[in-house]
């Protein structure tokens, strides 16, 4: 049975550049590279628990792509923004409220925090709530999330 994503890959302009990114930057830990593919991997959180691949091409053969971080809830609502901030990384939320504070998305319960990387595939920080699903609550700040619990 499934128990869980174990990769993901990427296609990238510049590897180099992103080697720099995600494991500098985010802090991941590289496991492996190929120079005659003009591939990198990273582990994600525990070693041998989740990986990401790095494949170079050329930009006009790139799709964005999404994925989530899974983080601790604590961590992306007191710790997220100023992290990305201190590496130069923009943050963004679906609260249109010109803020770059965590929003949770209620019909999970979870709460969250995008950016993107340097070829802009949309990165986001998640971490799971306690609480019961509230999806009639739609996207709403952990403020009010508090509100209703």
């Amino acid at each position: 049975m499934i128990k869980g994503l174990f990769e993901t890959h990427l296609f990238v302009e510049n590897l180099e550049r992103s080697v720099e990114f995600y494991g500098k930057t985010l802090n991941l830990q590289q496991c492996y590279s190929e120079e005659k593919r003009s591939a990198a991997f990273f582990w994600i959180g525990k070693e041998k628990q989740a990986m990401l691949g790095l494949w170079e091409k050329p930009k006009k053969d790139i799709d964005i792509r999404h994925f989530a971080f899974e983080c601790e809830p604590k961590w992306v609502l007191h710790e997220s923004v100023n992290y990305l901030n201190k590496r130069k990384i923009k943050c963004r939320n679906f609260l249109k409220d010109g803020t770059e504070r965590p929003m949770v998305f209620a019909w999970m319960p979870a709460i969250s925090i995008y950016f993107d990387d340097p070829d802009g595939h949309s990165l986001e920080f998640i971490g799971i709530l306690k609480g019961e699903s509230k999806p009639e609550k739609g996207i709403i700040s952990y403020d009010e999330w508090l509100k209703t619990t």
